[in-house]
């Protein structure tokens, strides 16, 4: 190899490491994915508790929620302006349990200096990705994501009968925002709220190929909602609703998708530690080719 290839080489090489950041570690995945618990499946309870029931339940990691009361003696709220002492107790408890903090959100900042905070804060915790749901602002948040090398995930909720503006709900609308932008800015897929949308969870992963950077993952009992079909729907354990879930990490697991898969269990608030131990099981047994 002469001097000028070893050159060009080298940049290559630095400039994917620009371009790719660090993926999970692979002793917190169970069957090839990082399967783990959004905190906030458990907001009747602290930051601690969420930790020891994500534990109790089989997931490895974690996705944290602004605003969470950290511990039943200390009501200091958990989020992006904590502080270094704080941080530091959380990752204890982390490390006590062997749970990996992986996500924040959903959240969003003012103006770019909260954004820079909640990026910085990001970076304490070692965490993979953000997530969030202002499409708007993705000028401020691109050049913060190229800097502190955490990925942003744009989430769902359900599609909005008397807000035409809401628009994150539709897969191809989170593409087309996404599309141009750096490599490590996408979707954060909730797959229960799209079932809410009347959407299939398959065909918008599809949609989406390349750009899933992380999942709020649900099993419900039906498509639709209250406010679009009157059906009160809930979430159930993987592989007991239309979610389609063997699919859905089929196709993740096609797509070489490296991110979070954050149960967030939003039914049976204060006895849900059985169905999200259940959905843990489903992930780590299931064989893929689902039918």
């Amino acid at each position: 190899m002469n001097a000028k290839t070893f050159l060009l080489s080298t940049v290559a090489t630095v400039l994917v490491g620009v371009a790719i950041a660090e993926p999970i570690p692979d002793q917190y995945k169970q069957n090839g994915f990082a399967i783990g618990v959004q905190a906030y499946s458990f907001n009747r309870y602290t930051v601690f508790e969420a930790i020891e029931k994500t534990a109790e339940t089989g997931g490895k990691v974690i996705e944290f929620y602004p605003g969470q009361k950290l511990t039943k003696e200390d009501s200091t709220p958990w989020n992006h302006n904590a502080s270094d002492e704080v941080i530091a107790k959380v990752q204890a408890k982390l490390k006590e349990h062997g749970i990996k903090a992986v996500n924040y959100g959903v959240v969003g900042g003012r103006d770019a200096a909260e954004w820079r905070k909640i990026f910085e804060f990001g970076k304490k915790l070692g965490l993979y990705g953000i997530t969030t749901e202002d499409a708007t602002k993705l000028d401020i948040i691109e050049p913060l994501v190229k800097e502190f090398d955490v990925r942003l995930g744009i989430h769902d909720h359900p599609r909005r009968k008397n807000n035409p503006n809401y628009k994150v709900w539709d897969p191809l609308y989170i593409l087309e925002v996404t599309k141009d932008r750096d490599a490590r800015i996408g979707a954060c897929a909730d797959t229960g709220h799209w079932q809410s949308s009347g959407l299939n969870p398959v065909w918008c992963l599809r949609v989406l190929k390349g750009r899933v950077i992380s999942s709020h993952m649900k099993d419900k009992t039906d498509f639709g909602n209250r406010e679009w079909t009157g059906k009160d729907e809930h979430d159930v354990p993987y592989g007991t609703g239309v979610g389609e879930i063997g699919r859905c990490l089929d196709e993740l697991k096609k797509q070489g998708f490296e991110g979070n898969i954050s149960i967030e269990y939003e039914h049976n608030w204060t006895a849900s530690v059985p169905d999200i131990t259940k959905c843990v099981q489903f992930v780590r047994e299931h064989k893929g080719a689902a039918k």
